[in-house]
């Protein structure tokens, strides 16, 4: 898949996630996974916290068969900047300035994507909550801290799409989630597999002191 086409003003930098490593690695992955993507024909694809756009809009543009591409983002200025990716790209996504799934009916999605905020912080780095306060955003510099600072242990924010992939997913839906070693993502897999899903890696790179991975979970039916 084609990198699509981006650019950030000099206000964007201060309040929404750049495309870095762990983007590109995403892409990657969703690249590698492009055949059972497919064979999947895929009604709903969701994005949570897209930032950039540019995961959504890559696969709006590779999918482009009729399905409902959304982006959703808590931070309002990354759905502008999301939205202004789908226009330089002339792809159908959708933007909704939401709190991750929690206005979604059970049962929908048949793709989600997460990046999330993944790096395990102090209460010293971030002392506010992470996990809501949609209308603290506007903030300036802490918009940012929010797309990366993800706790004590990194998960925070992951923990809480965890705990509703069991009513967000489709009985046929696939899960593609980004995490750092620190994370622990092998203890992940084993928690997910107590909560009837299958994990598994199936990408990973080391980038700049940072040994990053890309977990694909479904449902498991057995």
């Amino acid at each position: 898949m084609q990198t699509p086409l981006y650019k950030f003003s000099p206000d964007d930098y201060a309040a929404v996630y750049e495309p870095a490593e762990d983007s590109f690695l995403l892409l990657d992955a969703l690249e590698d996974e492009l055949e059972a993507i497919r064979a999947l024909r895929p009604l709903v694809c969701l994005e949570i916290g897209p930032g950039s756009g540019i995961i959504i809009s890559a696969l709006a543009k590779v999918l482009a068969n009729g399905a409902l591409f959304l982006g959703v983002d808590i931070n309002p200025k990354a759905c502008r900047m999301t939205a202004r990716t789908r226009e330089m790209n002339e792809c159908p996504v959708d933007v909704v300035n939401m709190d991750l799934v929690g206005g979604f009916v059970p049962g929908v999605v048949d793709l989600l994507v997460f990046n999330p905020p993944y790096v395990p912080t102090s209460e010293e780095d971030c002392p506010k909550e992470l996990e809501e306060h949609i209308g603290q955003f506007g903030e300036g510099l802490h918009d940012l801290v929010k797309s990366w600072a993800g706790g004590c242990d990194g998960m925070a924010v992951t923990n809480r799409v965890l705990a509703t992939l069991d009513r967000i997913l489709s009985p046929d839906g696939v899960f593609y989630c980004l995490l750092v070693k620190e994370n622990n993502p092998e203890d992940v897999i084993g928690r997910l597999a107590r909560d009837g899903f299958e994990g598994r890696v199936v990408k990973e790179r080391k980038i700049r002191g940072e040994h990053l991975f890309v977990l694909k979970i479904v449902k498991n039916k057995r």
